[in-house]
């Protein structure tokens, strides 16, 4: 059986499929989806508390390398393999080379539930994932797309230093660090133990949504398709390879593994509409969204856990 958190995605995606009139509002959805980056990033600081080794700067720095190295590995498969336009290619690559935090929700509490080991440092691989592979697809819009006459364009930094997901994560990793498991606890207890909870209602939400998406697939979009299906196992093996390499622990490099299968559906969707007008976010929804979320959540952990025992006896 499934883990029931991803029966969740699943109900709302058949759901979704039979046109249920079953819907989260907006403002819930907006809710949640705080509730989440805010709670992943408090759990992660207070197992950070007390617990920074000298080693992690190294590790910090090739997970980093691993969120700019990705997308422009991706960037000639985009645009020569996939077929598409410049814009696109930049939007993709942007994606596909950041990460997911719902799929790190699913990827922690299925870890946790097998009773694997992680560092609360990986909760930081999100944003060393993020903001990389979103640097990158712009500085590739920005060098070889479209020119405009607006001169005046927003660096690059605070484009993808002032999203949301990055501040309620970042936020919530020092505020975990500076207070640890012990103090606060009226605050982050009532967060943390409704952590399963909020990512259910999360899921069921993002079943909605990818079968809304789904709906929209034509046959013309089959190479797309194939890209997001077939992605994920590919750049599995980074995360896989590195975090081996580095000795992390096992729950880790599963997190690692499927952080880097991942695709983004909220940050670099963001970033993208803003930066890059000439890209179809939809297009990249329905890869990120509507293919890769759901073999990730589906299939993709536990085939990534399966990779890591074939090539490491556990």
């Amino acid at each position: 059986m499934p883990d029931i958190i991803v029966m969740f995605f699943l109900l709302g995606l058949v759901a979704g499929t039979v046109k249920s009139d079953l819907s989260i509002p907006r403002e819930a959805y907006d809710i949640l989806s705080l509730l989440l980056m805010l709670t992943i990033g408090l759990k992660g600081g207070m197992a950070l508390y007390g617990n920074l080794a000298p080693g992690l700067l190294l590790e910090m720095l090739a997970v980093a390398g691993l969120g700019f190295a990705l997308p422009l590995l991706m960037i000639p498969i985009l645009r020569y393999g996939v077929g598409l336009s410049i814009a696109d290619t930049a939007s993709f690559a942007a994606h596909y080379g950041s990460v997911s935090a719902g799929t790190f929700a699913v990827a922690l509490a299925w870890v946790e539930t097998r009773g694997l080991s992680s560092g609360g440092q990986v909760t930081l691989y999100l944003v060393l994932l993020e903001l990389p592979a979103i640097m990158v697809g712009l500085w590739f819009y920005r060098r070889f797309g479209k020119r405009t006459g607006d001169s005046k364009s927003t660096p690059l930094w605070q484009e993808t230093l002032t999203n949301r997901s990055v501040i309620l994560l970042v936020g919530g990793v020092v505020i975990g660090a500076l207070y640890g498991p012990g103090q606060g606890t009226g605050v982050t207890a009532p967060l943390t133990s409704a952590f399963s909870v909020i990512l259910s209602l999360f899921l069921l939400e993002m079943g909605l949504v990818a079968a809304e998406t789904l709906r929209n697939l034509k046959l013309i979009h089959w190479r797309v398709v194939l890209f997001g299906l077939a992605m994920p196992p590919v750049l599995s093996v980074a995360g896989l390879t590195v975090g081996t390499l580095l000795g992390l622990d096992t729950g880790s490099i599963v997190i690692l593994a499927t952080l880097t299968a991942s695709a983004s559906y909220i940050a670099a969707p963001v970033a993208i509409r803003h930066a890059v007008p000439d890209a179809n976010i939809g297009l990249a929804m329905l890869a990120s969204l509507g293919v890769t979320f759901p073999f990730n959540v589906l299939v993709g952990i536990g085939l990534y856990y399966s990779m890591l025992s074939w090539a490491v006896p556990l």
